[in-house]
């Protein structure tokens, strides 16, 4: 066994892992294609490169696993533990956060066609309120353009643990 824990990971281990962090067949594909990488920087590149343009279907498919910011996750549609944790920062217990985001989230739909995404990881619920807030402001490539780079955070943060 290396001291490499994504190499040591069985085929369907690693493609498991890989969808978690960003379903998007592709993306997959590419990162099992380049192991074994030896590092875990190499393999953060590659993922990095690999999550950085999407095109439309791909774009749709990836949303698909993530649920509205401030609702919870449908376990079978989300990766429902994933964003549990992602979303900790958002406290559902304020009633006016939760109806600003609600409406916040039904007014990007409205522009954008698509569930807002952001990483929230780390940001409290009225950061990720004041991040769509401004982002409802963006044209169209500027905002699709966003929300790749931050469904590629998102597949990197989720990588992580399995870089070891």
């Amino acid at each position: 066994m290396s001291a490499y824990a994504f190499d040591d990971l069985t085929e369907p281990e690693a493609r498991a892992v890989l969808a978690e962090c960003l379903d998007v067949d592709r993306f997959v594909a590419h990162l099992l294609a380049g192991r074994p990488y030896g590092d875990a920087d190499r393999v953060r590149a590659a993922a990095s490169a690999a999550a950085s343009s999407l095109d439309d279907a791909e774009l749709e498919r990836a949303l698909s696993r993530h649920p509205r910011i401030g609702e919870r996750a449908q376990a079978d549609r989300h990766d429902a533990a994933h964003s549990a944790r992602e979303q900790s920062g958002v406290d559902r217990g304020d009633a006016d956060l939760a109806a600003r985001l609600l409406a916040g989230n039904r007014a990007y739909e409205e522009r954008f066609d698509r569930v807002f995404l952001i990483r929230a990881a780390g940001r409290s619920g009225p950061e990720i309120l004041a991040e769509l807030e401004r982002r409802l402001g963006n044209d169209d490539t500027t905002e699709r353009a966003e929300t790749v780079d931050q469904l590629r955070q998102i597949a990197l943060l989720r990588l992580e643990p399995h870089l070891g």
